[in-house]
């Protein structure tokens, strides 16, 4: 079922399949992770890696929280969006030899990946809210929070030290 298919017809069904999709993107993420930290050369960068793959946990039982309180069986369906970000990144790290440089780059592509999250769960709970579930909302939201929050502490990454290094 593509984002328009004939199957969304509700903002009800819109929200279940939009669920459906982070929470393919979640587990893909969370499979991409650790090989991120794994190439990246500097520590801080590491560490903010193997940080966000416990906050992927705590964010894929958050939404098998959401799931359940919706009645639905917990399942993913294909994200086409996360498959060519975390290509890309593959891509762009596997191109790259000066460390510095790769960790710019191991940069950019995790704050595509949190735009993509951004995104997706602003929009998730702006419907969570618009159909009365105030619960899912609330659940939602610290993942919304956590998502903008790891942005910020990878921008302030690079540009505090990681891009001058490549540069």
């Amino acid at each position: 079922m593509g984002l328009f298919s004939k199957d969304i017809k509700t903002i009800d069904d819109l929200f279940t399949h939009t669920l459906r999709d982070v929470y393919d993107a979640e587990n893909q993420i969370l499979k991409a992770l650790p090989g991120m930290a794994e190439k990246a050369s500097d520590l801080r960068l590491k560490d903010v890696f193997e940080q966000h793959l416990g906050e992927t946990e705590d964010r894929l039982r958050r939404l098998e929280n959401v799931f359940q309180i919706l009645g639905v069986t917990p399942k993913g369906v294909k994200c086409p969006a996360i498959d060519g970000i975390l290509e890309e990144a593959d891509d762009v790290s596997g191109e790259t030899a000066d460390e510095a440089v790769l960790d710019a780059a191991l940069i950019a592509s995790a704050q595509a990946v949190a735009h993509y999250a951004i995104a997706r769960y602003g929009a998730l709970f702006a419907w969570a809210k618009a159909l009365g579930r105030e619960e899912c909302a609330q659940l939602l939201s610290e993942t919304l929070a956590e998502e903008k929050n790891a942005d910020r502490n990878l921008s302030s990454l690079a540009e505090g030290r990681i891009n001058r290094k490549a540069a």
